[in-house]
């Protein structure tokens, strides 16, 4: 199961969204707006920003939150699975 952390409640709040430890199988976070489910974000195997932060330091976690958004340009489609990993996790 996937600890949130701090940073990603705090960006789920300016989003306006609600964001739960997610019940579906190898995801991090489910997205809610109201009692309605959105999506499942964030694959459970792999790092995001507030992880590399608190486990690497603040410089190695914006280095990952750069060559993330790289390469995760095309996901910017707005409330896409892709966009709220983007604005949660990164």
């Amino acid at each position: 199961m996937y600890n949130i952390l701090p940073y990603s409640y705090e960006q789920s709040r300016r989003l306006g969204v609600t964001i739960y430890p997610s019940k579906h199988r190898g995801k991090k976070i489910d997205v809610y707006k109201g009692n309605k489910f959105i999506c499942a974000i964030g694959a459970l195997d792999m790092k995001d920003f507030p992880t590399y932060w608190k486990e690497r330091g603040k410089a190695f976690a914006d280095e990952r939150r750069r060559l993330y958004h790289l390469r995760h340009r095309s996901d910017d489609v707005y409330g896409t699975a892709g966009w709220y990993a983007l604005r949660i996790l990164w």
